[in-house]
């Protein structure tokens, strides 16, 4: 089965940045926002990609 979500350490390293910076690009709305799953927060990967294609992860 192919893996749908990530957690914020697999987005950070996507990214090569810190836990910290993927939290402060949420709270600056410059990452999709995720979802919570008992408790556990994680983006969904199909999202991520879209952002990617907009470009607007630079």
């Amino acid at each position: 089965m192919i893996k749908q979500y990530l957690s914020a350490i697999q987005v950070a390293e996507r990214y090569s940045v810190s836990r910290a910076t993927v939290w402060r690009w949420l709270k600056e709305n410059k990452i999709p926002s995720p979802s919570k799953f008992n408790g556990s927060t994680r983006w969904k990967i199909a999202d991520l990609v879209a952002f990617e294609q907009e470009g607007r992860n630079s």
